[in-house]
């Protein structure tokens, strides 16, 4: 079976050839560290988290190299730095906010069963890189400088006679369309509409650095030569995957296809372009004003994080995605009965194939879960252990699980208990109460029955009556919603 990815470029989907099978490379935009990260920027890090998971699987772990950039030199850091700490130098207040948000980061996503990238640069580490293609582009004349600023020029790159992409390419866009459709940051010293900032001088106590091009006053980065250097630095001038949302398919990435391709010559920066779609809440784009914004932490509150990565899986990646509460509790009650069907079963060293065939096809991560419940009711006659094939099924579902939620690896059963003591639950009472339940519905006493029932509804567990694969009664419970 062989890897299908859609590329954003091409607008197809393609056969995945790495360009080199032992070093197999990745670049996704990171957060930029001045607040929590929202239900949105949790979509990214879920998505790319199941490739390079997959890509680990068909390439080898120490052949694939995952990077995922912090931008950590922005306008709205320098805000949140000079608001939340207002006695305190700039530049210092700058690096608690970053050091703090990045650490909040780590911890939602490591919630949320990510493993970390195998490299994670920061931008402010890679200035010399920055202007080194800076340098490089104003040499070739695809970039100029004035009043302190360095500008990249779209349109001296689609008049140069090379093998160079054009500049629209990737986000399928002409100049004019981008000059009508874009926030352009009008200025004097520009010389077109489309051209963009490289480097820009810093104002008094932010942060700043040696200029390029010659330039005498100290200035900081645009933001999308940051990501150009990082990748360059850590993956080369030409890779295999770069990944984000779709909103940042124009202007970011497609500045960053201009930047690297212009300063290395080169016709592409990375053989597939990949983009997660949008998220909406309830219904409606997440925004502060409509009260719907959801940080990943406010959730981890009140579910686990495998929940939360199983909502957000159930949809393709390149489909937008409505994020419910109803949603959320199904995603809670699919997980529940998995973690019972696998409880106490080791995972198999072998994939289920025909799960492995749904996400080979482009992330088909929708199919994989169909798949997941497929096999699921199979799950329940390996408990009893009716049959070596049963036992082999589990197997591969919990190995298949694994890789779609992360955290599923660990004992299902410790999992299960962790949801049920977060949700307040004593397991041990519910289980002594279940068994007197029972006794009380052998000798017919279906009054104490009852009142167990209602008991148990009070702690908020509810029980579920039915037949093992032996015809003899079997009671199941899950925490309500």
């Amino acid at each position: 079976m062989e890897l299908r990815l859609y590329d954003t470029l091409s607008r197809e989907k393609r056969t995945f050839v790495p360009l080199d099978a032992n070093n197999v490379r990745m670049y996704v935009c990171g957060p930029t560290v001045y607040d929590f990260a929202h239900i949105g920027n949790a979509r990214p890090v879920i998505v790319f988290d199941v490739l390079f998971r997959l890509l680990r699987h068909l390439y080898g772990e120490a052949h694939v190299k995952y990077v995922r950039n912090i931008t950590d030199v922005d306008d709205k850091i320098n805000d949140r730095a000079a608001r939340d700490f207002p006695g305190l130098p700039l530049n210092e207040a700058i690096r608690k906010v970053t050091e703090q948000t990045g650490e909040q980061f780590h911890a939602d996503v490591d919630a949320l069963g990510c493993l970390r990238p195998t490299v994670e640069p920061r931008a402010t580490e890679h200035i010399g890189e920055m202007r080194e293609i800076i340098e490089r582009l104003v040499a070739g004349g695809f970039a100029y400088v004035a009043e302190d600023h360095v500008l990249f020029s779209p349109q001296a790159m689609n008049a140069a006679n090379s093998v160079l992409p054009r500049y629209g390419a990737l986000s399928n866009r002409s100049l004019d369309e981008m000059i009508a459709g874009a926030r352009v940051d009008v200025a004097p010293y520009k010389k077109d509409n489309t051209d963009f900032v490289l480097w820009k001088p810093s104002k008094p106590g932010e942060p700043s650095w040696p200029s390029p091009a010659g330039i005498a006053a100290q200035g900081r980065p645009g933001w999308h030569i940051e990501c150009s250097a990082m990748a360059w630095k850590h993956l080369g001038e030409h890779f295999d995957i770069h990944g984000g949302g779709i909103d940042l398919v124009f202007p970011h990435h497609e500045n960053e296809v201009a930047q690297t391709c212009c300063a290395f010559h080169r016709e592409r920066m990375a053989n597939t372009w990949m983009h997660n779609g949008f998220l909406q809440v309830e219904g409606e784009k997440m925004s502060k004003s409509l009260g719907n914004f959801i940080t990943i932490h406010e959730l981890l509150a009140d579910w686990p994080g495998e929940v939360l990565r199983l909502n957000m899986l159930k949809t393709h990646y390149r489909s937008p995605i409505d994020w419910t509460l109803k949603s959320l509790e199904e995603s809670n009650k699919i997980l529940g009965e998995w973690y019972r069907d696998v409880a106490d079963v080791e995972p198999s060293e072998d994939i289920d194939p025909d799960f492995l065939s749904f996400l080979l096809d482009d992330l088909n991560t929708a199919g994989a879960i169909k798949r997941l419940h497929e096999i699921s009711p199979v799950m329940r006659l390996s408990q009893s252990r009716l049959d070596d094939w049963a036992g082999e099924a589990a197997q591969r579902h919990k190995k298949s699980a694994a890789m779609l939620l992360g955290l599923l690896p660990q004992s299902a059963t410790a999992r299960s208990e962790q949801m049920r003591s977060k949700a307040g639950i004593d397991s041990a009472k519910v289980a002594a109460l279940l068994a007197a339940r029972s006794e009380a519905r052998a000798r017919k006493d279906f009054k104490e029955s009852d009142r167990i029932r209602d008991e148990l509804a009070e702690m908020r567990v509810v029980i579920k009556d039915g037949k093992g694969p032996d015809g003899k009664p079997v009671t199941t419970w899950e925490i309500a919603r």
